[in-house]
C-alpha cells in the first residue's frame, strides 16, 4: 500500500505548496469522471498531507501496514546465507553500540550493501 506521499509523487519533506502543485497535477491526469476510485485515493492522500497539521496528524496516527507478501518474498529471495568469521565474531561480541569495530566488524558484508 502506497503512502500519500508515493501516491502524489512527493518527498516527505515537501512544502505545501509542492504538495498541492503534485496534487492538481494528478487530479489533472486523474479526473473523476474517468477513474473514481483513483481520484478518491489522491484526494484523500492530498487531504492527510495538505498542510503541517495535517502531516503532523498522519505521522503521529497512521500506522504503516506491512506488506507481509513482499517482506516474505525479499526474506527467500538471499542468494547466500551470511557467513561470518570467527575473528569477526568475536569483534562482534567485544563491540559496543556505538563503537565503530561493530561497522568495520564485516567488512564483506558492508561491501555488497
Amino acid at each position: 500500500m502506497k503512502t500519500p506521499y508515493e501516491l502524489l509523487g512527493v518527498a516527505a519533506d515537501a512544502a505545501d505548496a509542492e504538495i498541492k502543485q503534485a496534487y492538481l497535477q494528478k487530479v489533472k491526469d486523474n479526473p473523476p469522471d474517468r477513474d473514481q476510485e483513483q481520484f478518491q485515493l489522491i484526494h484523500n492522500a492530498y487531504t492527510s498531507i495538505k498542510d503541517s497539521k495535517s502531516r503532523m496528524s498522519y505521522a503521529l496516527f497512521n500506522v504503516p501496514i506491512a506488506d507481509f507478501e513482499e517482506l516474505l518474498d525479499q526474506a527467500l529471495a538471499t542468494a547466500q546465507a551470511l557467513q561470518i568469521k570467527p575473528e569477526h565474531f568475536n569483534k562482534l561480541l567485544h563491540a559496543g553500540i556505538d563503537d565503530a569495530t561493530l561497522v568495520n566488524a564485516l567488512p564483506h558484508y558492508s561491501e555488497k550493501s
